[in-house]
């Protein structure tokens, strides 16, 4: 059997493409129950349990082997599962020990099985290779670092002479299983304390997606162990002229890992990669704002005394405040600006070839983006201890100058796609007078616009946009004409009274459409007939007292006449 095949592809197909071990879990026992059944191997019946041993005499069939596999993948994924309950609940780790320890025993007996003279070599390698694989990730959760590379080492080798064995389709998944274990290898280095592995686990930081599975929390500790050692050696930061003490642990490591941060995200490979670390930069940069903001609390009280007592300096503790919440707008200003980038050039290649069935950015999408970048640079012109810095204030207007102008820009491109002309060529013009503003207040601060997108390159640009425009706004009027003729005029007729006349009446589809006249005019009808009965008056009606009866005689004697029959 080709057992890494057989567990990458029952892996992908239930449950760990999305990382749910628990559905791999119940996966491996409904199938150990069918192999069970199919290969008549149960252990007992209902009743009475009676424990059965594949052993090397009954080997006839490869199905045998797979109820081993799956055991030991049952087990695994148990262990996975109760490694990630582990974070909220640090009991359950006895328990994931365990399991990986159930994992080996059942992989050691799968190697054992497979040194039968039945099986041929290539399954007895990749059997071996899967019991160092079990093996080194049971002895890296019991930080036995030297045992642990020494079983990711032989799995490592095993997989690569498989791989140089047989054809590229076939290598893939071996190549690939090698680059799933080399961090673990590199970290297992580090800490027998081989220091250059620490630098290839950053590159592999850098990479998309970043390190996975059993190694991503043990590596995101150890950089913060690593920092942490660092920090106990700095003691101040400097920022603007002002040398600021910095006494909260949080905060320098956060300070000592900023430039790393920084040098991560420009030697990102993808936009996927740069947001990822974007975000993770950010989240750091909070934490350490808060970790200010509780020794604040205590120092606000003292400020406030001392504006009373006309003192407008500001605490280091708030300077310090002012210092991260001003990398954290600058981080903030910086990724949107980048994801603004990604989308220009989604907006490029738009244009050069139409995409069928998918959203496409639009230049809406890119005005969001500048006008969350604008309010972070007010934030900025807030920040105490800046207020009276002339030179600061000055940077930042330069800066909310050039994203004006680019965000004045892509309004007009939104304005351009519905054809209202004036309007962008209006705006076209805002742009220029942004720009120009730019360029001439730029003067000794040259350096710190580098960073922020070309002025000179979005005039250029702009000057193109407008003869477009103009191009546009007269072949447009030009067509209107043409296509105007005395049929389009309307002669105020709803659309009921003018249906034998062709007619192009726009206003069918807007919300003022007139179909018929309402209220509908008074129209003359008959009245419904009145009758008055007046033949009455003049009949003479027949007398009816003979048709009437007489009324009964009271008293004794008609009631005795009444009995006897007699009667009147």
């Amino acid at each position: 059997i080709t057992v890494l095949q057989i567990v990458k592809e029952s892996q992908q197909q239930h449950g760990l493409r999305h990382g749910d071990f628990q559905r791999y879990r119940g996966y491996c026992s409904r199938r150990l129950r069918r192999l069970r059944k199919t290969l008549n191997f149960k252990m007992g019946n209902r009743h009475k349990f009676t424990g059965k041993k594949v052993t090397e005499e009954i080997l006839s069939d490869n199905r045998y082997l797979l109820l081993i596999l799956m055991d030991a993948e049952r087990a695994w994924s148990y262990a996975m599962q109760l490694k990630q309950e582990a974070n909220t609940e640090p009991r359950k780790r006895f328990h994931l020990l365990s399991r990986l320890r159930k994992a080996v025993k059942h992989a050691e007996e799968l190697e054992r099985l497979c040194e039968s003279s039945r099986v041929d070599a290539k399954t007895k390698l990749e059997a071996q290779a899967y019991m160092a694989y079990l093996t080194g990730m049971l002895r890296f959760e019991h930080q036995e670092w030297k045992a642990a590379m020494e079983a990711f080492n032989k799995c490592k080798t095993i997989y690569e002479k498989l791989a140089n064995a047989f054809t590229e389709e076939q290598a893939v998944l071996y190549n690939q299983r090698v680059e799933e274990i080399s961090p673990n290898i590199r970290y297992c280095a580090y800490n027998i304390g081989d220091q250059s592995a620490m630098n290839e686990l950053m590159q592999m930081r850098l990479r998309s997606g970043g390190t996975e599975g059993l190694l991503a929390e043990k590596l995101e500790a150890l950089i913060t162990q690593t920092r942490a050692k660092q920090a106990a050696t700095m003691s101040e930061v400097e920022w603007r002229g002002r040398t600021i003490p910095v006494k909260i642990d949080k905060v320098r490591i956060f300070l000592l890992g900023l430039a790393d941060n920084e040098a991560a995200i420009a030697q990102a490979e993808n936009e996927e990669t740069k947001e990822r670390l974007f975000e993770s930069l950010l989240s750091e940069c909070r934490d350490a704002i808060q970790a200010v903001r509780e020794d604040l609390k205590p120092d606000q009280k003292q400020r406030e005394h001392s504006l009373e007592n006309d003192s407008v300096k500001v605490s280091n503790i708030q300077y310090l405040h002012s210092y991260l919440t001003y990398i954290k707008l600058s981080t903030a200003i910086k990724r949107n600006e980048s994801m603004a980038k990604a989308l220009q050039k989604a907006l490029l290649q738009q244009q050069r070839s139409e995409d069928d069935g998918k959203r496409t950015p639009r230049p809406q999408d890119l005005i969001r983006l500048y006008d969350i970048i604008l309010q972070n640079l007010v934030e900025l012109t807030q920040l105490p201890g800046l207020e009276e810095d002339k030179n600061f204030q000055k940077e930042i207007g330069l800066k909310t100058l050039v994203y004006k102008a680019y965000r004045c820009f892509f309004i007009a491109q939104s304005y351009v796609l519905v054809k209202k002309w004036s309007e962008a060529l209006v705006l076209y013009e805002r742009v220029l007078k942004y720009a120009r503003e730019v360029q001439s207040g730029a003067g000794s601060y040259t350096n710190s616009l580098k960073e922020l997108p070309d002025v000179q390159d979005l005039i250029t640009q702009v000057n193109a946009e407008k003869y477009s425009l103009q191009a546009a706004a007269i072949l447009d009027a030009n067509d209107t004409h043409e296509t105007e003729s005395p049929s389009q005029v309307k002669d105020g007729k709803p659309l009921s009274e003018r249906f034998e006349t062709f007619c192009l009446d726009p206003s069918l589809v807007s919300k003022q459409v007139s179909l018929v006249h309402f209220p509908p005019g008074f129209q003359p009808i008959p009245c419904k007939p009145l009758f008055f009965d007046l033949a009455l008056n003049h009949v003479a009606f027949p007398p009816l007292e003979d048709k009437v009866e007489q009324k009964a005689k009271s008293g004794l004697t008609g009631y005795i006449k009444g009995i006897f029959g007699f009667k009147s």
